[in-house]
């Protein structure tokens, strides 16, 4: 494989899953983590990723309020608007982190009345420019990372709620694997969210579907919906429709 499409992919996979580890690429390109390195400092010096230690991160993850810098930003809409058909007056709501997260956040509408509680600032900013809707940040040590909070302090409030609904963003979903993550924080936060909520609701482009990561954070049958950006009688959502409401 040329080093044009080692680093294609390797974009990629960072866009796609907002973090990637130099000894995971290593494997899957079947190249020395020193080359991987090397191409990831690259990547970093051009501007392109966000080189950390054993690895890198997305930029439009870490800064997704600079203009066309958010990857399938079209299509996070698109589910973001189907997802808010998930919210009714009255509602006590919990929200996760990431970009399809805060596009919800900006369409959430003006007269509806709930309550939000978030583990992401960047969300909370967001659902504060609403008028009608009490906003609620959960507290605890904010990863630079993730941009949510993280922590034990995090999961002992999570563990006083009893929300009527969870939305979340996901890194993989599977049939087989169901939820999964490659952050070891995010995953305890996440099972935390889900342990606490009435109804979980999973908002994912279509190219995280199918996929795995090394981390488990909940199955399948823990999820309510599914959010996607495809038509829900889609072939590629037929199993999903079999197990879960597909939206």
């Amino acid at each position: 494989m040329l080093k044009e499409e080692r680093q294609a992919y390797i974009i990629h996979q960072i866009n796609l899953h907002n973090k990637v580890l130099s000894s995971d690429l290593s494997v899957q390109l079947n190249v020395s983590e020193d080359t991987i390195r090397r191409d990831l400092n690259e990547l970093a010096e051009n501007g392109q990723v966000l080189k950390v230690y054993g690895g890198a991160l997305s930029k439009s993850f870490q800064f997704p309020f600079q203009e066309g810098n958010v990857y399938a930003k079209e299509s996070k809409k698109d589910i973001a608007k189907k997802a808010i058909s998930l919210i009714k007056n009255g509602m006590t709501v919990l929200v996760g982190g990431g970009t399809t997260m805060i596009e919800l956040a900006r369409l959430v509408p003006n007269d509806i009345q709930c309550t939000f509680f978030t583990i992401s600032p960047l969300v909370a900013l967001e659902l504060a420019e609403k008028e009608n809707i009490d906003v609620i940040l959960v507290g605890g040590k904010l990863s630079r990372n993730t941009n949510i909070v993280t922590g034990a302090q995090v999961i002992n409030e999570l563990s006083d709620l009893r929300v009527d609904l969870c939305l979340l963003g996901t890194n993989s979903l599977s049939l087989d694997e169901g939820i999964t993550d490659s952050d070891w924080e995010v995953v305890q936060i996440k099972r935390a969210m889900i342990k606490c909520s009435k109804n979980l609701a999973i908002l994912s482009i279509t190219e995280k579907l199918n996929s795995n990561q090394k981390m488990r954070v909940a199955p399948l049958r823990d999820v309510s919906y599914l959010v996607t950006d495809l038509d829900p009688t889609h072939p590629k959502l037929r199993e999903f429709a079999k197990q879960i409401e597909v939206i």
